[in-house]
């Protein structure tokens, strides 16, 4: 049952088509406007005098992301580039593998049926976006998308509750094809 619709972009290394969450931190900040601004926020004497606050904004899509909760612009870097790839593996869709061909990082991270990763671990982001490109081209089907990355299907689900703004997104395109949502 396919009933999602949207573009899909990505962006070619070589030969190969690679979804942005995918790049190095330096090729991703290429295809990024990166500013620097003042927020509040710890700092002490330097609050509102520095701009340790980054924004990130990738330019291909919109999508933007940023840090200022941390005293240095560098450790802000780190973070917004990380919640970049977040936003990025939500929002940015690039074409799935073909069926049975799940990425080394999963083989890696999915064993018996189980998938092990916490959701601060800077390959969350890769693991997300490829679930969500199988998702997307399924047709919002769980139980393909989970036969696809061989887990279990509760297990698919308890690692899109790890990031709660994919499981909304799985709900709606659920309800949007007359699927019931899942809890």
């Amino acid at each position: 049952m396919q009933c999602l619709s949207h573009p899909f972009l990505a962006t070619l290394v070589g030969d190969v088509t690679v979804h942005p969450v995918a790049l190095a931190d330096a090729d991703l900040l290429r295809q990024c406007k990166l500013q620097h601004t003042r927020r509040s926020g710890p700092g002490g004497q330097h609050r509102n005098k520095v701009e340790t606050a980054v924004v990130l904004t990738h330019i291909a899509t919109g999508i933007r992301a940023e840090a200022s909760e941390r005293r240095s612009q560098a450790a802000n870097r780190k973070v917004a580039i990380f919640r970049l790839r977040l936003s990025l593996a939500l929002g940015h869709r690039a074409p799935a593998l073909p069926s049975g061909s799940a990425s080394n990082l999963w083989k890696t991270r999915c064993s018996s049926g189980r998938i092990a990763i916490n959701p601060q671990h800077a390959d969350f982001p890769l693991l997300l976006a490829e679930i969500m490109d199988q998702l997307e081209s399924t047709g919002a089907d769980v139980k393909a998308v989970a036969k696809h990355f061989q887990c279990t299907t509760s297990q698919l689900v308890k690692f899109l509750k790890l990031e709660p703004r994919a499981f909304q997104w799985l709900n709606t395109q659920r309800v949007g094809c007359g699927l019931g949502a899942l809890k």
